[in-house]
Order: structure tokens, then C-alpha cells, then sequence
């Protein structure tokens, strides 16, 4: 079997475990809930494999709040680079960069301490989901003006209804699943 049968037949298996759970988390949305995939460790494991045969040449690897921890951090220990979680706001203890987002249902702010990211440092971004893009654009200004080189983004899954990949126009996207 080669590579693109190996992928074909991941995403097949991926694709199963996630479920659809209508009206969640407002009328009319349905939520892709990971939660069965993540619980299914031979699947959760190619899936990190695969993000990490994947990736460029990082000395970072970053995980948005919350999701892009369960991936992120396994793929960075993968790639032998560190892992940084960019969270939301008030809940890092020392000296942050913050930068506000629109989110499809009002806005947000993340958080980073830039201290942990040196001048030049080659980035990944890694989370569940690519939907509007407003979070991992975000997540990408962050980066940079903590001194970061964004060289990927990685993500599980795309909701390519809505466009997201337009708001990271000229960024380096690997993702899974497409719906």
C-alpha cells in the first residue's frame, strides 16, 4: 500500500468517528464532535503520525485553547520540537501578548507569553478545526509579533463552507478531512 492508500484509508477511518451533533452550539449549527476519535487510540495515533510525516521543519509546534492541546502537544513530541498553547484570555499567569478575534457567534481574545518564543523561531499551528479561519489568523499575527515564523498550519478537519482558508491566504494548510 502506498502513501495516498494509506491516507485514503485514514481519512475513511477518521471520518467515521466524528459525529455530527445538530444545534450545538446555537440553532441551526451542527458541532463536529472529535470526542470518539480521540477515544479511539489506533486512529488518534495515525492521525498524529500523519500530522507529524506531514509537517515542516519546526522548532515549535502551537495549540490553540482547547482542542489544538490534544493534537498539538503529541505532534511537537513527534517532531522533537517544543509546544507552546496559545489560550484565552486570563488564564496565563505571567507576562502575555494578547490579540482579539471575531469568532462566528461574537469575539475573543488569545493569549501567549512571547517569552517562550524566540526571535526566528519556525512555527507550526496545529487545532481540531479550520472553520472561519478568524482563530488561527489570529493565532498567526500573535506569532509573528512575538517574533515567530508561521511555516504551517495544520488542522484535523475543514469546513470549507466557510471559507476560512481565504483568511490565511498564502499560508502552508495540511489538512484531513474536508466537509
Amino acid at each position: 500500500m502506498n502513501a495516498a492508500d494509506d491516507d485514503a484509508a485514514l481519512v475513511a477511518r477518521a471520518a467515521r468517528l466524528v459525529r455530527d451533533v445538530p444545534d450545538y452550539p446555537t440553532p441551526g449549527v451542527v458541532f463536529k464532535d472529535i470526542t470518539p476519535l480521540l477515544a479511539d487510540g489506533p486512529t488518534l495515533s495515525d492521525v498524529v503520525a500523519r500530522m507529524v510525516r506531514r509537517a515542516p521543519e519546526v522548532d515549535l509546534v502551537v495549540g490553540m485553547e482547547a482542542r489544538g492541546f490534544i493534537l498539538g502537544a503529541p505532534v511537537a513530541v513527534g517532531l522533537g520540537a517544543g509546544f507552546i498553547p496559545v489560550r484565552k484570555a486570563g488564564k496565563l499567569p505571567r507576562e502575555v501578548l494578547a490579540g482579539a478575534y471575531q469568532l462566528e457567534y461574537g469575539s475573543a481574545v488569545l493569549e501567549v507569553h512571547p517569552d517562550t518564543i524566540k526571535d526566528g523561531a519556525r512555527v507550526l499551528i496545529v487545532d481540531d478545526v479550520l472553520a472561519t479561519g478568524g482563530t488561527a489568523a489570529a493565532t498567526v499575527e500573535l506569532l509573528q509579533r512575538a517574533g515567530g515564523t508561521v511555516v504551517g498550519l495544520g488542522f484535523l478537519m475543514e469546513l470549507t463552507f466557510l471559507n476560512g482558508r481565504d483568511r490565511l491566504a498564502g499560508q502552508n494548510l495540511d489538512v484531513l478531512l474536508t466537509y
